[in-house]
């Protein structure tokens, strides 16, 4: 049962599958810290507005099964729901998170770039209207919830631009949020053992979130 500080781990794998290793394992993870963390399979292979629709009463179950404070941690298309999710108007206050975690997260559902998970959640024929209405960066305000972001220079499946485009839009909000670009590593790397500089992300989130007092 959830308690305290809860985060929720959204796995990557295209809006068409998870990915188990960015699931249970980063779980895991969260509670060697101390945090209460799980893992919700979000829709695949259905349209907006359901996989949103769906993670808002993840938060809200959260919520009412005692979390006082709830978080997002979401990898690849995940990360793109997580954000989403932070950043999408119309939330209740049940609904709504208070920290976000993406990592080599789809943001922009307006570059071509991973069309794949576009195309699995908006169709192949999205009109820009809505393509523009289900990019995170535009959605951003000043009440958007805290951000720690990271991503690889080198990604070739999504590219850091999407990342870019986030913390631009946070920076000009003031939102806080902490942004780690490393050098080089494959799309997927989840809690990137052996993956040389990308391997200390888990580190820096680690101490960003104990300097926003969700660990002790």
């Amino acid at each position: 049962m959830p308690h305290g500080d809860h985060i929720i781990v959204l796995p990557g794998g295209g809006y068409e599958r998870h990915a188990d290793h960015e699931g249970e394992p980063v779980a895991q993870w969260l509670r060697d810290l101390g945090l209460t963390a799980s893992v919700f399979a979000y829709p695949v292979r259905t349209r907006h507005p359901e996989p949103l629709r769906a993670i808002r009463g993840a938060i809200t179950a959260a919520r009412s099964q005692g979390a006082t404070r709830v978080g997002l941690l979401g990898f690849s298309a995940g990360g793109h729901a997580a954000a989403f999710a932070a950043v999408a108007p119309g939330a209740t206050p049940d609904e709504r998170v208070d920290l976000a975690i993406t990592a080599y997260p789809v943001v922009s559902m307006e570059l071509d770039s991973h069309r794949g998970s576009r195309v699995q959640l908006l169709g192949d024929d999205a009109a820009p209207i809505l393509r523009t209405q289900t990019s995170a960066d535009r959605l951003v305000t000043a009440d958007t919830p805290p951000f720690f972001i990271w991503h690889t220079a080198d990604d070739e499946a999504v590219p850091v631009a999407h990342s870019l485009l986030l913390a631009s839009a946070l920076s000009a909000q003031s939102v806080p949020y902490e942004l780690h670009v490393y050098e080089s590593g494959v799309h997927g790397l989840g809690l990137a053992p052996d993956a040389g500089t990308a391997e200390g992300w888990t580190t820096a989130c680690e101490q960003w979130l104990r300097a926003r007092g969700w660990i002790d």
